[in-house]
């Protein structure tokens, strides 16, 4: 009955979380306003605000589960990807805390933890099942054949669907993190008001950069015949950029399910928490005889219980790090 901290700090939250058995006893997540102002994640800052509120949320985490750190068993950090000083905090942290307690240490990949979030609650996925993974820096179709046994069946070859959701919200001048801004907005907007780009690449990959151009470059061109064009048609807009990424993402997941026949779907990640998405998925679920599954979305953002129980899984298989372990920006899933 292993008990686990697990620490999250791949970008800007810093989060901590206890694990017992399989079962989270408690997940802390401290966000970073600071980047507000600036219109997206500067890594210094961010880097700084983990050192900060590193120790202040591990002991949040540890006293919510009513946990000593004398009864822990092992400690799980994310090792990649992310950005390099924020993970080196956690890391560093991790490491450090691990060694004074005379713990092993679990490295964990925050795309994996982010699908294995499926694995907390109840009713879970059973094997093999698809799971769309959705973050501001990765879009995959990922094949899980087991806890520990993954295979990405697609991905994107530029950019990202959560960063096409904020680069677009940001052209149309909403507050960071735009995501969820125009998220709100659509919901008043008609999805079909405007056109844009559908990349089209090989197999079950995604591109999403030619959408941001498409975007770019019409409200430009409407900008020049009318300056408050946005301002007159905000919700229009967000509801056709989210109907755009929605479909592209959808359809993609579709053929992949057809090509593998499993009927178990999941999806996971920080733009899981898409309402459109949501009601998309499981829309297409119920067409299609699919059983959909969608973390609670205190899961779907980045958050250390979704680290938690990837290093469950990991401490079971005895998959332990050394001390010598070192942050990574791409770390292979």
């Amino acid at each position: 009955m292993p008990t686990i901290l697990a620490i999250e700090s791949s970008c800007d939250d810093t989060s901590a979380a206890i694990c017992r058995d399989g079962k989270i006893l408690s997940n802390v997540v401290s966000a970073q306003v600071i980047h507000e102002k600036y219109g997206g994640v500067v890594p210094e800052l961010a880097s700084r605000a983990h050192e900060q509120l590193i120790v202040p949320v591990v002991a949040s985490a540890l006293e919510k589960a009513a946990v000593n750190k004398t009864e822990l068993d092992a400690i799980a950090f994310t090792l990649g990807p992310g950005l390099l000083g924020s993970l080196l905090v956690g890391v560093s942290f991790g490491k450090a805390m691990a060694l004074g307690l005379g713990l092993p240490i679990i490295t964990v990949h925050h795309m994996k933890a982010h699908v294995l979030a499926h694995l907390i609650d109840d009713p879970k996925p059973s094997f093999p099942f698809l799971c769309l993974t959705v973050s501001g820096g990765h879009t995959q179709i990922v094949l899980v054949e087991a806890p520990l046994k993954m295979k990405v069946l697609g991905h994107t070859i530029d950019d990202a669907a959560g960063e096409a959701f904020d680069k677009t919200a940001k052209m149309f001048g909403l507050p960071y993190p735009g995501g969820p801004q125009l998220d709100k907005l659509a919901r008043e907007g008609n999805p079909k008001a405007f056109a844009f780009a559908k990349p089209k690449v090989p197999g079950l990959n995604y591109s999403f950069s030619g959408l941001k151009t498409s975007v770019l470059y019409f409200i430009q061109k409407q900008q020049k015949e009318n300056p408050n064009f946005i301002k007159e048609n905000l919700n229009d807009l967000c509801a056709s950029v989210q109907e755009t990424i929605v479909a592209v993402l959808m359809k993609n997941l579709e053929l992949a399910a057809k090509q593998t026949g499993i009927k178990q779907l999941a999806i996971a990640g920080g733009v899981s928490a898409n309402s459109e998405l949501r009601k998309q998925f499981q829309k297409r679920g119920e067409q299609l005889g699919w059983e959909t599954y969608i973390p609670q979305f205190q899961y779907c953002t980045d958050n250390a219980g979704m680290i938690a129980i990837t290093a469950y899984h990991q401490y079971l298989a005895k998959d332990f790090a050394h001390q010598g372990v070192s942050p990574k920006a791409r770390f292979a899933m």
